[in-house]
């Protein structure tokens, strides 16, 4: 699923991307000059301590919509944070922001 609207200059997107195993990644996107202005990742994957992912998107702001920038940025959040994310690889939730970010033609 991909949806995309204009608001104020930046591309909002929304996409859904079901991994490997069945878990299900859903991430609304602000997207402006191809980087992330706002991003919100929910879905049925775990990250322990489930408070991180709201720190986890804070840190992807301003980010390049790039899935390997984007991939190598959860890695590091992950790493400093000890946390334990099940259900999903970091490049998986890269996947469906960048899936996010695209523009429609």
């Amino acid at each position: 699923m991909f949806l995309v609207s204009r608001r104020n200059r930046a591309e909002v997107g929304k996409a859904q991307y079901k991994v490997e195993g069945g878990k299900l990644i859903k991430v609304q996107l602000r997207n402006e000059a191809e980087k992330i202005e706002y991003v919100k990742i929910t879905g049925d994957f775990f990250l322990h301590p489930e408070e991180l992912i709201d720190e986890l998107e804070k840190t992807l702001e301003g980010s390049e919509i790039n899935e390997g920038v984007i991939a190598g940025q959860i890695k590091a959040f992950i790493k400093k944070h000890k946390a334990v994310l099940l259900g999903a690889t970091p490049e998986d939730f890269a996947k469906c922001i960048v899936m996010a970010g695209e523009k429609s033609d």
